[in-house]
């Protein structure tokens, strides 16, 4: 197959690395900065063109690699195309925007993928095949940590867009997503959400936006460099999500544990042990708790693995691990985090209705 890549970023660096382990053709690269398109395909293949429209005709893959907030304009060009998409998390920045995306390619008969890689990492994968093997009982508590820096200058992902709440979402739609999307593809649909969120930018900002009368700063003066997300399941379970970016440059460390009825599974980036599940094993005469621990090869690359996954679903006309729905969703859970943070009171999912500025 062949392969067209929007945007020339850090992400598309990721991508196009491991599309060239796979059995495809990198055709080509679009960027709205010609310079750094050319510089895209003189590192990974193809060749760079002067408009999505002239890329979307030569391929038969789309991986979309831009900021959020450009992700439609380049999912409805592609779905009238007849181009089947991947697309970065998160899917959009705005609820209306996802819920008309994925109603295009559905229309179109386009297949949708949208990147949401956290599955396909190891650990999370192995904790998942524990929790459906009912080794641990009903999962009755999940919690997750994901924290890193904030995208700063000197980076591969700096750029003054993370900083912009208007445009990202911050720290809740463009990095607790990852955990949202996990969460509920292990306890299933969310029905209620409360977030609490904190930013050491908060006081100063806050204070040059009321005396400017600056209504778009003193807005992202309300943005969380530290969210503590709170989800009820439908299913009773609850979830705890840590997001932040918060840690010292150059660190970033992740964290789960799913906590069932009949037993524990943890697991820590920062500690050198795999994923371990601890659970009560009737066969036991003396009913002892047994653990059993799965290891986890440094080669297992998940940015490889979505994209393995994707071409195989294509090729076999199977379902992909991620759906349309999930990434909906996980939107949809992102921006009632949002809302929630912004009253300081729950927000249910059901009746969430975003409030755009």
């Amino acid at each position: 197959m062949r392969v067209g890549i929007v945007g020339a970023g850090a992400i598309a660096r990721v991508h196009a690395a491991q599309w060239r382990k796979l059995p495809v053709t990198i055709t080509g690269c679009f960027d709205r900065h010609p310079d750094r398109a050319a510089a895209f395909c003189h590192k990974f293949g193809g060749r760079p063109y002067d408009s999505l429209a002239a890329l979307l005709q030569d391929i038969d893959i789309l991986t979309i690699c831009t900021h959020t907030d450009s992700h439609p304009e380049a999912v409805y060009a592609a779905a009238q195309a007849g181009v089947a998409i991947v697309c970065e998390k998160p899917f959009a920045r705005h609820l209306d925007d996802a819920e008309r995306m994925a109603e295009a390619c559905a229309r179109a008969n386009v297949p949708l993928f949208v990147a949401h890689v956290v599955r396909f990492f190891p650990a999370y994968a192995r904790a998942k095949s524990v929790v459906d093997s009912g080794a641990i009982g009903h999962p009755a508590v999940i919690r997750t940590m994901r924290a890193g820096s904030f995208p700063r200058s000197g980076s591969a992902f700096s750029s003054p867009f993370y900083a912009d709440t208007q445009r990202s979402g911050g720290v809740v739609l463009d990095l607790a997503i990852h955990d949202i999307d996990y969460h509920r593809w292990v306890g299933g649909e969310i029905e209620r959400v409360f977030v609490r969120g904190l930013t050491f930018r908060n006081a100063r900002q806050a204070h040059n936006a009321h005396q400017a009368h600056n209504a778009h700063q003193a807005h992202n003066a309300h943005q969380a460099d530290h969210a503590y997300i709170t989800l009820r399941f439908t299913s009773g379970a609850i979830g705890h999500i840590d997001a932040n970016w918060a840690l010292p440059p150059g660190l970033f460390r992740t964290r789960l544990e799913i906590a069932g009825d009949q037993g524990l599974i943890e697991w820590d980036s920062f500690q050198p042990t795999p994923v371990i599940a601890a659970y009560h094993d009737p066969a036991t005469p003396d009913a002892a708790r047994q653990a059993t621990a799965s290891p986890v090869a440094e080669h297992d690359d998940p940015y490889y693995a979505q994209l393995a996954h994707l071409l195989h679903a294509l090729e076999t006309n199977t379902s992909f691990r991620v759906t349309p729905h999930d990434a909906v969703m996980n939107v949809k859970v992102a921006l009632a985090a949002l809302e929630s943070m912004r009253r300081g009171e729950p927000v249910e999912i059901a009746t969430f209705q975003e409030q755009q500025p």
